[in-house]
C-alpha cells in the first residue's frame, strides 16, 4: 500500500520482489501495526522524506533472505522492525547510547519503505527478536506503541501516581507495565469516551475520566500520548511539585502559552524522541514477564485506509494491525 502524497488514499501496487543489500535482510511480512505517526504522514502533519513511500513501522516478519555480510540474523527467524531503521553508528549520540538522536538516522516507513506490504527490506542491525508466546498480530504493537510508551514511562522515574493522557495503543501497554510494577494509574481519554475509560479501568486504572476532568489527587508524573498541545498546561497543573510531564509523540499541535507558576516548583517538561535498540531489548524481555497482552483489531492489507480512518476517528481501543502474511 503506497502513499503518493499527503491527503491522498493509499493505493495498492504490485512491485518486483525487493532484494536485500549489504547488511540488510528481506522479510516476509506477517503483520504490521498502524501507528498515529502513519496517520500524521497521511494527514500532512509530518513531511514525507520521499515520495512515494510504503508506510508502516511496527513490522513482524520472517527473514526470507539475507544480504552480504549479515551474520546476526538467520533465514527463518521471526523478527520485529521498529520506527528507528538505521543510524550512522559513529556520531556522539550513537557513541553515548543515544542513537535515537542520531542526525543521520533513517526511519522505517518514512525514509525506508515500511511494512504495509507483503515483503520489506530492513537493516539487520535493527531487527529485534520477537518473544515466543506472542502471535504476529499481538506482537506488532510492541514495536512502536510499546517501545515509545516504554521509553516515556522510564522518563517518569519512580513516580507512584502516574497519569496517562490519550488511552490508545501505547497507553494500554504502559498501563499494564505500570500496574505490574505497583504504580497507581490515572487515565484521561477524549471527553465523553466512556469506552476508553472503561478499557483503562479494566487494565487496572484506579480512576479514568476525560481530559477535561481533574484526577482525584495530584499526580507524580504524566505521559501525553494524545498529540494535543493544549494538554501540556493541563498536565502541568495536574502534577505535584517535583513532578514530570513527558510528551510521547513525534508530532503535537502547538503548545499554548502558559503561566510560569505551573512549571515552577521543579516540575519538568520533556519530550521523547524515537527509541533505541536497548529500549527494544528491555521491553521485549519485560513484556512476557508482566505479561503484557495487546488488544488489537486486525485488518487485511487492502483495508489500510480504513484502519487509518478508525484511528483518526477514535474508534479503536488498543491497536489496529494489518494482518498480511
Amino acid at each position: 500500500m503506497v502513499l503518493d502524497a499527503p491527503h491522498q488514499p493509499l493505493r495498492l501496487e504490485e512491485r518486483p520482489m525487493p532484494e536485500p543489500g549489504p547488511g540488510e535482510v528481506l522479510l516476509a511480512v506477517r503483520a504490521c501495526a498502524v501507528c498515529r505517526t502513519d496517520l500524521h504522514l497521511v494527514d500532512g502533519e509530518l513531511p514525507l522524506a520521499r515520495r512515494p513511500i510504503v508506510p508502516g513501522h511496527q513490522i513482524v516478519g520472517v527473514v526470507a533472505a539475507v544480504g552480504p555480510g549479515v551474520s546476526s540474523v538467520a533465514v527463518g527467524a521471526r523478527v520485529g522492525v521498529p520506527w528507528l531503521g538505521a543510524t550512522c553508528g559513529r556520531c556522539r549520540y550513537c557513541a553515548s547510547g543515544r542513537e535515537n538522536l542520531c542526525g543521520a538516522a533513517r526511519f522505517t516507513g518514512l525514509d525506508r519503505d515500511g511494512g504495509f506490504a507483503s515483503h520489506a527490506v530492513a537493516d539487520a542491525r535493527f531487527c529485534l527478536p520477537v518473544p515466543d508466546g506472542y502471535g504476529d498480530v499481538e506482537a506488532a504493537p510492541l514495536l512502536c506503541g510499546g517501545l515509545i510508551g516504554y521509553r516515556a514511562y522510564r522518563m517518569c522515574g519512580d513516580a507512584e501516581r502516574l497519569g496517562v493522557y490519550g488511552f490508545g495503543a501505547a497507553a494500554h501497554i504502559v498501563a499494564q507495565i505500570a500496574v505490574h510494577e505497583g504504580r497507581r494509574l490515572f487515565a484521561f481519554s477524549r471527553p465523553g469516551d466512556l469506552e476508553a475509560q472503561a478499557f483503562a479501568r479494566s487494565l487496572g486504572a484506579e480512576w479514568a475520566g476525560g481530559s477535561d476532568e481533574h484526577a482525584p489527587e495530584e499526580l507524580d508524573a504524566a505521559i501525553l500520548f494524545a498529540p494535543r498541545g493544549e494538554l501540556v498546561p493541563t498536565a502541568l497543573r495536574a502534577v505535584a511539585r517535583g513532578g514530570v510531564v513527558v510528551t510521547g509523540g513525534i508530532h503535537m499541535s502547538d503548545i499554548p502559552s502558559f503561566p510560569y507558576e505551573i512549571l515552577w516548583g521543579e516540575r519538568t517538561l520533556r519530550s521523547v524522541a524515537n527509541l533505541t535498540r536497548q529500549d527494544g531489548v528491555e521491553l521485549l524481555a519485560l513484556a512476557p514477564r508482566v505479561p503484557v497482552r495487546t488488544h488489537t483489531r486486525a485488518y487485511p492489507l487492502e483495508a489500510a485506509d480504513q484502519a487509518l480512518a478508525d484511528l483518526r476517528a477514535g474508534r479503536l481501543t488498543g491497536a489496529a494491525v494489518l494482518r498480511i502474511g
